[in-house]
């Protein structure tokens, strides 16, 4: 007779808000999965698209707002599943509570880290997609590529080089230049 499986416990979201606040972690489906501090090129491709998010918004005189990692976003109760995307922006005020968001932010950034690249290909691009994400770029610094995939109206999933210009689609006229960012990295 084979050894049984051991059962991993499903974390609750009370045992969630009791981990300590130094550990980084993501739950899908109520299972805990640690996640890796980021490197310098992550952080710099973090911080430039932040900028110019947020640069945009505010120009425009937005009610949307930028929030970056770490910020939960709870996606869902039953089975908790809580992420912390790199990027995000979220125009629904009535998601936040001043600690999270609860449900689906408008647009989310997800930077490649080489520990983990299938979390943000695959996972997440399901739990995004599912829980009403309505655009996702998957951001690669290692293979210098960007995937928007834009679930709204028509469908789009198109791969871009860091020498592109890419529309951000949730908004008419936001175009992000990665050309520039990508010579932030050489500098």
């Amino acid at each position: 007779m084979p050894a049984s499986q051991p059962q991993m416990q499903l974390i609750t979201f009370e045992q969630y808000e009791a981990l300590p606040e130094d550990r980084r972690v993501e739950v899908f489906d109520g299972i805990v999965y640690d996640m890796a501090s980021p490197s310098q090129e992550h952080q710099t491709i973090s911080m430039e698209l932040s900028t110019i998010l947020n640069t945009y918004i505010k120009g425009k005189k937005g009610s949307c707002r930028v929030f970056h990692a770490p910020f939960d976003v709870k996606l869902s109760d039953q089975p908790l599943t809580i992420v912390q995307p790199d990027l995000m922006i979220i125009c629904d005020k009535d998601k936040l509570d001043g600690k999270k968001c609860n449900g689906a932010p408008d647009f989310i950034i997800e930077i490649i880290s080489p520990s983990n690249p299938s979390d943000d290909y695959i996972r997440k691009l399901y739990y995004y997609k599912n829980a009403g994400v309505r655009e996702y770029w998957i951001v690669d610094p290692r293979r210098k590529t960007v995937i928007v995939n834009y679930f709204e109206g028509n469908k789009l999933n198109i791969q871009y080089s860091f020498e592109s210009v890419i529309k951000v689609n949730i908004y008419e006229d936001l175009l992000i230049n990665f050309s520039e960012i990508a010579d932030t990295l050489n500098n």
